[in-house]
This record gives C-alpha cells, structure tokens and sequence, in this order.
C-alpha cells in the first residue's frame, strides 16, 4: 500500500500509554489500521507502523490538537489512583471536546466500579448501578456524562467495562506484579481478600479485541458492554491452575486488609480501601451479550495464564525476584 492510499484510511487513536492502551495500540496495528498512539509520558517504540505523539491531554486545546485527523477514539487514560476523583471529570471533558470536534466516535475502556455491591453474583450490563464508594460514584457519573453525549448527538460512544485486568504488560493490578513473580520462581505470591469467593479476571489480551472490535462496528454505539471475560473461578482455583501451569506449590501470602504490599504502597492502599469490598463478595462479571452480537470468546484460561507466565519470564530475565 503506497503512502497516498495509507492516508485515505480511517485513523484510530488510542489514549494512554498503560497496559490497556498499549495493548489496544497492538491490536489495531495487527489488524492492519492506521493507528496513532498518544500519551503524556514516553511510549516505547515496538512497532514502526505506529504514529508516537506525547501530548497531555488533560486540556481540550491539547487534546483536540494530539487527535487531528481522528476517525475513532479510544479513551484508555489512566492517572495516579490517589487522583482520580480530581483529573478524570476534566479529562473526560477534553476526550468528549475533541471527539465531537473530530466527529470522531469515541470508545471508552471502563471499570466495574459503578455496580458497587450490587448483584455480586451475575454481573450484567442490566446489573443496577449502586456504587457508594468516591471512585465508583465518580466513574458512573463519568458514564452517564458519556451515554448522555452520545443521546444528544454530541458524539458517539460505546463504553466497554472489564474485570481486574492480568496479563502480559499488567503490574499494577490485584493479579498482577505482585503475584505472577512469586508464581515463577517460588517466592512470595500475593492474594487479596476472601480467595474461596469467585472473582472475575479479565486478559488484558481480550480487553484489547473487545475495544477493537467496539471502535471499528458501530452497532456497539449508545451503551455499555462487558469485554470477553471468562465466567468467574474462584481466585483458589486460579491459583491451581498457574501452579499446574509452572509445576511448583504457590506460597500465597494473602492480605485480608487494604495494608500496605509490595508495589502497593500506603498511599494507594489508602485510596484502595473503599473498593476493597470487591475482594469480599462474589463478583461474576458476564460477558454473554457481548461474545453473542460481536463472536469474540474470551481466550481460554489455560491459553492466558501460560502467554502469562511466559511474559513475566521474559520481561524479568528469567529472575523474577
């Protein structure tokens, strides 16, 4: 494809540099889109057919100009979780601001945080929305800031929501840097809350399809929807399955409280304590609507813990200590 042609392509630009964004970014340029990469902080440079732009997309003048040419968005920024309650209402603002000056569709990576405590056991997209907590009340209001976007024509949007995110390039999470190291070479792996509860846990692999697939089919416009997500295990039962998947016994150190750990420090833990309950209660996040109306299945189990395994081994050089 000569450069001419590549420029009459619709662009898709993915927001933040984290786990989700990266991934996103991946998933894009593999299907063969033209893809821009924009992150406040530096993105490492993996693939050539990928545009780089650092831009702080906290404002809308910077945000409408870091999106110029847009024909998607993808809105998977992220900010210090201790900020949270006082960046994203204005980031939302700049994202929403630069999609409509685009006319751009914008899909929007979202979290469980909304449903707070309700129906703990079957999460649905019909699941009420109950949140108590600062953040979960902040992120369903951010959300219906976006639905009511999207109703008043401003801009279209599609909002898909996952679980704890594992996988390759995912540290900070509950499963995550503080568990797959210890999993690998015998030490310490942490676990948080009630293990025997089940839990969801969603491949950072399949959040990225599931965004994908919402950004190129508008039919996923004007609602939310749940990323492939296998149904809920309980995190003992995770925790066998990485332990057949590495052939050694797992020393499971569990934190029973939002205390400091590891890479979790005292600051985060304090700004985590209000959602701690999600390690209290059964949490069954399913994705059945999703897999039926797009046909993407979440990655077996097996499949995602072992790619995994094999990412920590190899971003670790081979001591994951």
């Amino acid at each position: 494809m000569n450069a001419q042609s590549s420029n009459l392509q619709p662009l898709h630009v993915v927001l933040g540099a984290g786990p989700a964004g990266t991934a996103i970014t991946a998933e894009l340029a593999r299907q063969g889109h033209r893809v821009r990469h924009i992150s406040r902080g530096e993105i490492p440079s993996t693939d050539d057919r990928i545009e780089r732009v650092r831009a702080d997309l906290s404002t809308t003048e910077s945000a409408i100009a870091a999106t110029e040419g847009a024909s998607v968005i993808y809105h998977a920024i992220n900010v210090p979780y201790h900020l949270q309650v006082s960046l994203l209402p204005g980031i939302t603002e700049a994202v929403l601001a630069a999609a409509a000056s685009h006319g751009a569709r914008l899909v929007v990576l979202d979290t469980l945080y909304p449903y707070g405590e309700a129906d703990g056991e079957a999460i649905t997209e019909q699941t009420p929305w109950a949140a108590t907590s600062r953040k979960g009340k902040l992120r369903a209001d951010l959300d219906r800031r976006y639905l009511e976007a999207h109703r008043s024509g401003e801009v279209s949007v599609a909002l898909g929501r996952s679980a704890d995110f594992f996988g390759p390039g995912v540290l900070n999470s509950s499963f995550g840097g503080a568990f797959f190291p210890g999993a690998i070479t015998g030490g310490t792996a942490l676990g948080i809350g009630d293990l025997t509860l089940p839990h969801s846990y969603t491949y950072i692999t399949d959040v990225a399809r599931g965004l994908a697939a919402l950004g190129t089919d508008p039919r996923g416009d004007g609602r939310v929807w749940h990323l492939p997500t296998n149904p809920a295990m309980t995190t003992e039962d995770v925790h066998a399955l990485v332990e057949e998947l590495t052939g050694q016994e797992l020393k499971v150190e569990t934190l029973t409280e939002p205390v400091a750990f590891g890479p979790f420090d005292e600051e985060f833990m304090a700004e985590y304590a209000e959602m701690f309950y999600q390690h209290r209660i059964p949490q069954n996040m399913v994705s059945a609507d999703f897999e039926s109306v797009f046909g993407l299945q979440p990655t077996p189990w097996r499949e995602a813990l072992a790619a995994t395994l094999d990412w920590y081994r190899t971003a670790f050089g081979g001591d994951a200590r």
